[in-house]
């Protein structure tokens, strides 16, 4: 930053201001230079940045060609509409033939309590018909959850003047229970409903009891009426449950599957099978197709010639010269974008695999741009005629999968060509501040310097403008005496 010039030249008349402003303009030429030299190396670092994710881009679509999944894809083609199936990529799906028939659809447990007596929600559920509270304490409520040995108990504590509003938010906050409890009004009372999150047998309440606390007192009856629950003795009165909770049956193949919930993972290897609606009675199984899906390495042919293509147009914008500005981009001339460039090009020449070649599947170079071109047509042709020749050009131990990541990672890895340039590149901004800074209080204290000078020069003139007045009076003022003498 400029040091602030104070108003000088009054004294003398002198337009020294104007004057040290010029020479502030023709010593901050060596900033302006430095600065310039700065942009340059910044945009260097840029460009490289750019031009690494363009690498980066071309790598992962050869990655991609190199994956066993990408030749060896399976589609899903279901009929009718009980069910949807999806192919999990790499998980092994073979092509095949499957009869699905849904017999029973997963469904979540849902209890209603007994009816409280009072209709206020917000009011203790254990007061009696008066409205007073019988009880003090704690009140423990024990879920148990499933049957046999897979039972599981799940504690929960409420105060005894607690009122079905407190117990069903007590319930939906336990996150151990994993059920949701609100509240319902049926007319003639309210009802805590439950429904457990979760679909299946093994996610169903059988058990609700409900005592006092050690240390509390009094009556809780009303309190149990509505909430103790024993799913082999149900009070028709009391908690009981309105929709169980099941699991989902199907038969795949002749064979019956159970299910906790309605999407079943891996019945079908490398598929996954939505249950969406029971078959009607007798009615004929859908069925499920699993077929070779060529669109798969399709896509990824395509996507690497696009991120090939997009390469070659960086590396072409990076290092292009504008003849009629006589101004470069940001790599113009630059080594290590051609070298990139050459490698890239040098993975796929003379790529080849028992006979099959680049362009015998549709790939070829326009070698007026560089770029590729695909003939999708061929290309199908040769994925459905002979899909491992196709598999070894590009996934094989020589393939182009492993060609180009290999010299791609020459410049993209965290040591790699790029990264030691932008380190390089750093360095030199760093020194380019520090010259900066230091150019900058050289030129700041040599135009404090100037301007001492002409503050100096400035009270000088301003005497000497003075004696010269003071000179002139006195003159005129023995002129006009010598003249009045004559007279």
């Amino acid at each position: 930053m400029s040091t602030p010039i104070s108003s000088i030249g009054v004294g003398s008349g002198l337009p020294l201001n104007e004057l040290l402003e010029d020479l502030r303009r023709a010593e901050n030429a060596p900033l302006a230079a430095l600065q310039t030299r700065a942009d340059k190396e910044s945009a260097r670092f840029s460009a490289y940045g750019t031009l690494k994710s363009a690498l980066d881009a071309v790598s992962s679509a050869a990655q991609a060609l190199g994956k066993g999944e990408t030749f060896h894809a399976v589609k899903a083609n279901v009929t009718g509409d009980t069910f949807t199936a999806t192919v999990n990529a790499g998980a092994g799906a073979i092509s095949g033939n499957h009869s699905i028939t849904v017999d029973q659809l997963a469904s979540a447990q849902v209890m209603a309590s007994g009816r409280a007596t009072l209709e206020d929600s917000t009011k203790p559920v254990a007061a009696d018909a008066t409205g007073t509270v019988n009880a003090t304490g704690t009140v423990n409520l024990s879920f148990t959850v499933g049957t046999g040995a897979a039972a599981t108990t799940h504690p929960l504590s409420v105060n005894a003047n607690a009122s079905l509003q407190d117990i069903a938010k007590a319930i939906t906050d336990d996150a151990d229970l994993n059920f949701s409890a609100t509240l319902m009004n049926d007319g003639e009372g309210f009802r805590l409903i439950i429904s457990s999150n979760e679909t299946g047998d093994a996610n169903t309440i059988t058990g609700i009891s409900v005592a006092l606390a050690e240390g509390g007192t009094g009556d809780i009856s009303s309190l149990e009426n509505i909430l103790a629950y024993d799913a082999d003795n149900a009070d028709p009165d009391g908690m009981n449950t309105t929709v169980p909770g099941q699991n989902a049956k199907a038969t795949i193949n002749g064979i019956e599957v159970t299910s906790q919930g309605n999407v079943l993972e891996d019945a079908i290897q490398g598929v996954t099978i939505t249950l969406n609606k029971e078959a009607a009675a007798g009615a004929q199984p859908d069925s499920l197709q699993l077929s070779r899906n060529d669109a798969v390495a399709t896509t990824a042919v395509n996507n690497f010639v696009s991120a090939y293509n997009a390469l070659q147009s960086t590396i072409k914008s990076l290092t292009s010269y504008d003849v009629d500005a006589q101004e470069g981009a940001a790599l113009s001339g630059d080594s290590l974008a051609r070298r990139a460039q050459s490698q890239m090009r040098d993975a796929l020449n003379g790529l080849a695999a028992n006979g099959v070649t680049l362009s015998s599947i549709g790939i070829t170079t326009d070698h007026t741009t560089g770029n590729l071109v695909v003939d999708d047509k061929k290309l199908n042709a040769a994925l459905t005629e002979n899909r491992a020749g196709v598999e070894q050009l590009f996934a094989g131990e020589a393939g182009l999968s492993k060609r180009v990541t290999s010299a791609a990672e020459v410049f993209t890895k965290s040591d790699g060509l790029i990264k030691t340039s932008q380190d390089g590149i750093e360095r030199t901004l760093k020194l380019l501040e520090n010259q900066y800074d230091t150019t900058q209080d050289r030129i700041n204290q040599k135009m404090e310097t100037y301007r001492r000078q002409f503050v100096q020069l400035d009270s000088f003139m301003a005497q000497m403008n003075g004696v010269s007045s003071y000179l002139t009076t006195q003159l005129s003022m023995l002129n006009n005496l010598s003249n009045s003498n004559k007279q």
